[in-house]
């Protein structure tokens, strides 16, 4: 944990060196970020909404690593879950919103589940690393998604994106004109129920010590080829229901490229939080409020936003040398 903090600092002050050699003030930049992420009601709840899809990839993420998985494919599986997700709360007709939105969270959990589990599949049969697998998945994803918006399930008008659901299928803003929702329990509930799994089940030991050593939790009995069928399920679900918060709470309809570069940061915010439920809520936390801090940089100040993804790339070069 100490050391965490001590990359953040020192990540903070190279990214200022750098900054400033670019001929932007770091003092500038910093203040409108922190502005941005915590100034006022509305900024906080921004920096939470921000956060919903990156704790739901950074769970994700955890899920697969703690199982000794490296899942790459988080990116394709929120995708999965996300225009499934959307269709449900569009076309499925008649129910009250306490019906309809556990049925869209659920439709998301599977189809992102299922779109993990296939990798898991493929390595179990053929012994084809996860990480291969999982990459191209996301490709196949990407544009089986991106052919459905722009074919059968497009909206009429310019903008390429589905019909919007209705609003029994809608997650209840809890600030006025934010990103924050009601998503948020959702994700708490997910980071409790990581918890209770990996600690408390039999299910979650076994993968825990699959994760651990192979070899010994084989040679102990337990069915490695069946933990990685359930952790990568497990995985892609929580990634399929962040995209499915982000179609329910944000946008109300799936846009093409509402979720770019989410499940990317999932892998980063997990080796941050070292693959623990608590750890992996804190550092979503950081990250929505980089990224909501970047937004505000860009609209107060000329300091391109992009010098946050720098900073976000120093603190995980820091705690993966350190890890190494």
């Amino acid at each position: 944990m100490a050391f965490t903090l001590i990359s953040f600092l020192i990540s903070l002050v190279l990214a200022g060196i750098i900054i400033a050699a670019a001929g932007y003030s770091p003092v500038e930049a910093y203040s409108a970020m922190l502005g941005g992420a915590f100034g006022s009601t509305y900024n906080l709840a921004q920096t939470a909404g921000t956060a919903i899809p990156l704790i739901f990839a950074g769970l994700a993420m955890a899920v697969a690593s703690k199982a000794g998985i490296f899942n790459i494919g988080i990116e394709g599986q929120i995708l999965a879950g996300a225009l499934p997700a959307a269709l449900a709360g569009t076309y499925i007709t008649g129910l009250p919103a306490v019906l309809h939105i556990p049925v869209c969270i659920l439709v998301a959990a599977i189809f992102g589940g299922i779109w993990a589990m296939l990798a898991a599949v493929i390595k179990n049969k053929l012994q084809i690393s996860e990480v291969i697998i999982t990459i191209m998945l996301n490709y196949v994803a990407l544009y089986l998604v991106e052919y459905l918006v722009n074919n059968p399930f497009k909206s009429e008008g310019m903008v390429v994106r589905t019909e919007e659901i209705q609003d029994s299928a809608r997650l209840v803003s809890l600030v006025a004109h934010t990103r924050l929702n009601t998503g948020i329990f959702i994700a708490l509930l997910a980071v409790f129920l990581f918890w209770v799994l990996f600690y408390k089940t039999k299910l979650g030991y076994e993968m825990r010590a699959t994760g651990d050593s192979p070899f010994a939790a084989e040679s102990a009995g337990i069915n490695n080829k069946k933990n990685l069928l359930a952790a990568m399920f497990i995985s892609g679900a929580l990634a399929g229901i962040g995209g499915a918060c982000e179609v329910m709470g944000v946008q109300g309809y799936y846009i093409s490229g509402m979720t770019t570069g989410y499940g990317f940061s999932g892998i980063a915010i997990a080796v941050m939080g070292h693959n623990q439920p608590l750890g992996t809520l804190a550092s979503a936390l950081l990250f929505g409020a980089l990224n909501a801090g970047a937004s505000s940089m860009n609209r107060m100040t000329d300091i391109p936003g992009e010098f946050i993804s720098v900073l976000q790339a120093l603190i995980i070069l820091f705690k993966i040398g350190r890890a190494s």
